[in-house]
């Protein structure tokens, strides 16, 4: 179960608990579909839109990150399945249970998603198995980190585009990396306004 506080020190920067994220992804959420773009040039798919290189070449996919490489309940198509395409592929090994600590690839996935998005030619698809949990969860982690969203307005954001589900544990792990970003912001525009104090 997530567990936590449910707000931040500062009033103004509120984490909602797993509680309140999952009444905000089931609430007026997009109906499920193989693939959605849920941001420009940025799709969220699952297993069989990922294998489709018809459908990707028709998207005009340029990138693919996998949120579950690996041959076990994954996504097992490597850099090698892509040869035969103009595709940069990225794979991470991560399987979608509570437990797994999906937190370690947020700003690598992140940085990959960002450098995509600096080419105006380029698409990216991110998907896993399904493209509920594992690859929404590293896009929803992009908004944060790349976007300086919240947690929320990720949330709010990303499900008017695509239905999602994250699991419990992954969720815990977005409100860690939401409360880590708002300390920052903070500590930095504490740094920014003390050092104009100082002038």
């Amino acid at each position: 179960m997530c567990e936590g506080p449910r707000y931040r020190d500062d009033d103004d920067d509120v984490t909602p608990s797993c509680y309140e994220l999952d009444k905000i992804l089931n609430r007026g959420c997009a109906a499920y579909a193989a693939y959605n773009q849920v941001w420009p040039r940025v799709y969220i798919g699952d297993e069989q839109t990922a294998k489709d290189k018809l459908k990707l070449k028709k998207l005009g996919i340029t990138h693919v990150l996998n949120a579950a490489e690996g041959t076990w309940n994954n996504v097992d198509t490597g850099a090698g399945y892509y040869s035969d395409m103009d595709v940069v592929y990225y794979g991470i090994v991560a399987s979608d249970t509570p437990t797994f600590d999906l937190s370690q690839y947020f700003f690598t996935a992140a940085r990959f998603i960002q450098t995509v998005l600096a080419d105006p030619h380029n698409i990216v698809l991110v998907h896993c198995v399904m493209g509920r949990s594992r690859s929404a969860t590293l896009f929803l982690a992009y908004l944060m980190i790349g976007e300086g969203m919240t947690l929320a307005d990720a949330a709010e954001h990303v499900k008017t585009g695509r239905r999602i589900l994250p699991n419990w544990g992954f969720l815990k792990q977005l409100r860690q990396l939401d409360a880590r970003l708002a300390h920052e912001r903070r500590d930095g525009a504490h740094r920014a306004s003390g050092a104009a104090e100082l002038r």
